[in-house]
């Protein structure tokens, strides 16, 4: 069964997406918004795909704030994880805002909240990790 790692600060956001994926997807599914843990997790393969929410208020690493951007950064930026596809997924959906960040982070997709299309949504991971 493939994993999603949900990286959400949000807890409603996080059991929204849970239900969904689990329910109408068939994945399994993991919640954290630990940036250390978040990079172990994907080192150790135990992921599929991340759906990076882009503003997190309480992530740190190393003493840093960090937000989604910066963690796909450094996801990207490591021969052990790069491969992950990692999703965005935020509320902010002005103009240009999803070339901005996709651009910025490296990541793979984007989906701005809220979800209104459950099976769209379940279809975008899916289609991520070649499903």
């Amino acid at each position: 069964m493939k994993t999603v790692l949900i990286v959400e600060d949000d807890l409603v956001n996080a059991r929204v997406f849970s239900k969904i994926l689990t329910k109408r997807g068939g994945l399994a599914v993991k919640h954290t918004e630990d940036v250390e843990e978040v990079i172990a997790m994907a080192r150790r393969g135990e992921a599929d795909v991340i759906l990076m929410d882009v503003s997190l208020a309480h992530s740190m690493y190393q003493g840093k704030p960090m937000d989604g951007i910066k963690i796909t950064q450094l996801l990207k930026s490591d021969p052990d994880t790069n491969h992950l596809p990692v999703i965005l997924v935020t509320a902010h959906a002005m103009e240009g805002d999803r070339e901005n960040f996709l651009s910025q982070s490296g990541a793979d997709g984007y989906i701005s909240k809220p979800v209104i299309d459950h099976q769209g949504f379940v279809d975008q991971i899916k289609s991520a990790m070649g499903e």
